[in-house]
């Protein structure tokens, strides 16, 4: 009988030393890859692991339980990504006024008329009608990633840190394309310009040249536009058929590099990127989000002005299934979750397009 009590108590220290080990070896890992010290990272996963009540053997946590590490992980990576985006870094954030992905802003009621050598009295009384206007949070979700225990048991490297990271990569290329996509006019009109490129015909489409950037600078200058943080997203395209005609943004894209500016001309700091949207070329309408191209539709360049533009990061999610649940299988599944937006402040007299114009 104290035979069979001994291997109990034995079997049970056994599984939890395994499990402080595997915890410590987890936790350090992660610290390393985040610059921090592996002890502490040691010690920190098995707090984790014992607040979430997950202080299991060896073989339960395998594929990435630790969700309050991953999750915190992924905050941190992809707002130091945001920043390191070049024209994004632009772009104020205002992470600050997020409450349960949602953002509120005041609609300005009016402003009071002026009244001019006024003689009538009592004076009117006109109420300034201010209002919330509450946007909600864009929600990115990537599709689940399958990581088997035999993947696990085989690999020499870090698995799960190698699926995040891929996670958090393709998280910020859709935030940026739907980004920029959404600064970009809808179509020309009033105050939100959409020009053509007026170029020499290459591969069905007419080039952008030096001309067209200074008609835009036109356009920004009419509208009033401040001369500080003027910002230019190129295309490839755009970008390309500068580098071929124009000898200053050539010399200057082989040397300035940094945070992704090439450099400044015509009074603005350009950037390339080429997620921007397409325009269909016979309307000259804006494609809509995640809308098929056509034969019809070629690309744009977007310019803005960084001062009434916003962008806001909300919450993160990460979603596991885990394999010791996947009899069959034997595999864990993990996506993620992450809130987000970006918008002009105004409608008007901040932003603008060039779009390429088909040739003849």
């Amino acid at each position: 009988m104290k035979g069979k009590i001994f291997a109990k108590i034995f079997g049970l220290v056994c599984m939890m030393l395994t499990a402080v080990t595997f915890n410590a070896a987890a936790g350090a890992t992660l610290a390393v890859a985040v610059g921090c010290a592996p002890g502490a990272g040691a010690v920190a996963g098995n707090v984790v692991a014992l607040v979430a009540g997950r202080f299991a053997p060896a073989g339960a946590m395998r594929a990435g339980v630790f969700t309050e590490i991953w999750t915190g992980e992924q905050i941190k990576q992809f707002r130091t990504a945001l920043e390191s985006w070049g024209w994004l870094t632009r772009i104020r954030s205002y992470n600050q006024y997020v409450e349960n992905d949602v953002i509120h802003f005041v609609a300005i009621g009016g402003d009071p008329k002026v009244l001019v050598n006024n003689t009538t009295y009592p004076i009117k009384v006109t109420a300034l009608e201010d209002a919330d206007k509450p946007i909600s949070l864009d929600k990115f979700t990537t599709e689940a990633t399958p990581v088997t225990d035999d993947e696990l048991h085989a690999i020499s490297y870090d698995k799960m840190a190698s699926v995040q990271e891929r996670h958090r990569d393709a998280l910020i290329e859709a935030f940026g394309a739907r980004a920029i996509h959404a600064i970009a006019p809808d179509q020309n009109a009033k105050d939100i310009p959409v020009l053509r490129t007026t170029g020499a015909a290459y591969n069905g489409r007419k080039r952008l040249t030096p001309e067209d950037l200074l008609a835009l600078k036109e356009a920004f200058d009419n509208m009033d536009v401040p001369k500080k943080d003027r910002v230019l997203v190129l295309c490839s395209d755009h970008a390309n058929d500068l580098l071929a005609v124009d000898k200053q943004f050539k010399e200057h894209y082989n040397i300035n590099q940094t945070e992704g500016r090439i450099c400044r001309l015509y009074g603005f700091d350009i950037y390339e990127y080429n997620g921007t949207p397409y325009y269909n070329s016979t309307t000259g309408k804006k494609l809509a989000w995640g809308a098929v191209t056509s034969a019809t539709d070629t690309h744009s360049t977007v310019a803005f002005y960084a001062g009434r533009m916003m962008k806001a990061q909300g919450s993160t999610t990460f979603y596991h299934s885990e394999a010791k649940n996947d009899p069959q299988n034997h595999r864990s599944l993990v996506n993620f979750d992450q809130y987000g937006i970006c918008l002009p402040l105004s409608e008007t007299k901040c932003r603008a397009a060039i779009m390429s114009d088909k040739a003849a």
